[in-house]
């Protein structure tokens, strides 16, 4: 007997309890929230030829800008290669493959196609969104979501989810109003969905509505900040917000009590970290030493050579604590990097070398060498990855950098 996912899809190698293990685990990986390994172990333990359960495993840590959590991912992939697979799983495991491989233009024909084929293929078009993000592939990011929602109805498994990727697809589109609408579909559907709470805390700061933010995020406090993968995240979005409304202080206790409370090493967590602390310098606020441990924690990236995102906010950890040589460091490593015929590469020299150095320039005092680099990054410099509100760090760069330039020269003491 053929067994099927929940949204009616063949599946190799599973039985029923194993089928519904991963269904659980997609189900928390979809909206966001914590536990899908424990699910996925337990299908991968009652059936260990199912397929699409190991799959799966290899897009947890394909999704990462941890190099390496992404090279676990092959282990997870030539498991998978070596089942019995039929021709969607077959495309999955191609598209995982070239990924890995550094080779982005074949995954995302492999997605594209995939997804013409079965557009209820949820964790594809989850990948595929997951990976345009990283990417800045914002155009395939729109018309991802947009050619599969036809398919899709509210009694779908996931449908939630669908809604909440498009949300945040309209949000970087700057298509608002309608942002908020797929947000609030989502979240009807799945009150518990960190994603669509994500994707709305976003209309908010794009809006410049910090007063509607700070109320949005406190008012659903328990729906994104318990058993969630993204909670220091949106912590990060509500001192956002309160920074907008010139609250340091409580944007400040912020960055103590959630972004770095537990000094948590995950990239992810150390890259809002460096994002609020720089903009706490870029006002000039007192931040009492706490450049120094985040830089520490910094420290083993230096070698990654995977991710320029990642390297920025390293960056400002070690300028932000003054620690010279392991700025350094990282911008020789940059030098030599740029020279790669990889994606990286790439972006390193269009990029993350000049913005770099910007923010090292910028640290020293030099504002107006920081204003020739920063002005010199292309327009195409969202294909570092991120959103347009992280992205903006480098743009708030450059305009504190104009501001300190046209400061008053101060009285020489005579």
């Amino acid at each position: 007997m053929t067994i099927k996912d929940h949204r009616g899809d063949a599946i190799s190698g599973a039985t029923a309890s194993a089928r519904d293990a991963f269904e659980r685990a997609l189900d928390l990986h979809l909206s966001w929230r914590t536990g899908a390994d424990v699910h996925l172990e337990r299908a991968v333990r009652e059936a260990p030829v199912f397929t699409m359960a190991h799959v799966l495993a290899a897009y947890l840590n394909l999704c990462s800008r941890d190099v390496a959590r992404v090279r676990e991912a092959r282990a997870a992939l030539e498991r998978a290669a070596a089942l019995p697979a039929n021709s969607r799983e077959r495309l999955h495991v191609a598209a995982i493959r070239a990924a890995l491989d550094d080779d982005f233009p074949t995954f995302g024909a492999l997605m594209r196609g995939l997804l013409e084929q079965y557009p209820r293929d949820v964790l594809a078009l989850q990948v595929g969104h997951a990976l345009d993000y990283m990417t800045g592939d914002l155009d395939a990011m729109a018309s991802r979501i947009t050619a599969v929602l036809p398919a899709w109805a509210p009694d779908l498994p996931g449908y939630h989810a669908v809604l909440a990727m498009q949300s945040f697809s309209l949000v970087e589109s700057a298509r608002y109003d309608l942002a908020a609408e797929y947000g609030l579909r989502a979240l009807e559907l799945k009150p518990l969905d960190a994603r669509a709470h994500h994707a709305l805390a976003h209309v908010y700061e794009m809006t410049s509505d910090a007063s509607g933010g700070v109320r949005w995020m406190q008012d659903r406090l328990a729906h994104w900040s318990v058993d969630t993968v993204a909670a220091t995240h949106l912590w990060w979005h509500l001192a956002l917000f309160h920074l907008a409304r010139d609250d340091t202080g409580a944007a400040l206790a912020l960055y103590d009590q959630r972004v770095r409370a537990g000094r948590s090493r995950e990239l992810a967590d150390l890259i809002d970290a460096a994002s609020l602390l720089w903009r706490f310098e870029l006002l000039d606020v007192d931040t009492s030493g706490r450049w120094l441990e985040l830089s520490l924690a910094w420290a083993p990236h230096v070698d990654d050579a995977y991710c320029t995102f990642s390297d920025l906010h390293a960056m400002l950890a070690h300028v932000g604590a003054r620690d010279w040589s392991s700025a350094g460091r990282l911008e020789r490593a940059l030098l030599e990097r740029q020279a790669s015929e990889t994606r990286y590469g790439e972006t390193t020299r269009l990029v993350g070398l000049p913005a770099s150095r910007a923010i090292v320039a910028f640290g020293r005092g030099d504002y107006a060498r920081a204003t020739q680099l920063l002005g010199s990054i292309p327009a195409h410099a969202r294909r570092i990855g991120g959103s347009h509100a992280q992205r903006d760090l480098l743009y708030l760069t450059l305009l504190y950098a104009v501001r300190r330039l046209r400061r008053p020269a101060r009285p020489v003491a005579a």
